[in-house]
């Protein structure tokens, strides 16, 4: 598996091309870290995000377990939802320009306010950095964390649930490819989910 900047950016391209959620990903990409840095958002768009991460695979993930993890986050109170949110946008410096320096950015304090709602955890947590920060956060998952680990950027078995460290670490390798290839973390994301398929036995 190689993940040299050619490779990323033909994969982002297929999945731009070939993947039914892309537009309004794209769309949501465009729109969320300004819509949550300000104050004129509704529960349905936090819910967007948990819908999302499991929604996305298309009828592969588990029906029971997807709505399940929905009802517990429709169960959180409002306020709850926004003062979680009010942080992690703190945290990763949502809607800020995007020469604001990626170091700053706290994913520790942001894990730890959005887990903090029911029906999130790290890796739901990790759906909403993505779409907070799109040119930072990759949202970790079995299928980005199995192509990272084939392409040589990181080691061992996808942690079910991973972790905070497991995110850390998770994140530091997505931070080593778009480092090295010149791509944001919206472009890597789109090229791990569609690398996967290309994995001998792949298996969600």
């Amino acid at each position: 598996m190689d993940l040299s900047e050619s490779t990323v950016r033909d994969r982002a391209r297929a999945y731009a091309e070939s993947e039914p959620l892309y537009d309004v990903e794209r769309q949501h990409v465009e729109t969320v870290p300004q819509t949550f840095a300000g104050d004129e958002y509704g529960r349905r768009d936090a819910q967007w995000i948990v819908r999302w991460y499991f929604r996305r695979y298309l009828g592969e993930y588990p029906d029971r377990e997807r709505r399940e993890r929905e009802e517990s986050f429709r169960d959180n109170g409002f306020d709850d939802v926004i003062a979680a949110i009010e942080a992690a946008v703190e945290a990763v410096g949502a809607g800020e320009s995007e020469g604001a320096d990626a170091e700053e950015a706290d994913v520790t304090a942001a894990l730890d306010a959005l887990t903090a709602l029911d029906g999130v955890d790290v890796a739901v947590a990790s759906g909403f950095c993505q779409f907070l920060a799109p040119s930072r956060f990759v949202a970790i998952d079995r299928r980005t964390w199995t192509v990272l680990v084939a392409a040589g950027e990181l080691d061992g078995d996808y942690p079910d649930p991973p972790s905070p460290a497991d995110y850390r670490r998770f994140d530091d390798a997505c931070r080593t490819v778009t480092d090295r290839t010149g791509v944001d973390a919206w472009t890597l994301y789109r090229a791990l989910w569609r690398s996967f398929a290309e994995l001998p036995g792949d298996s969600s």
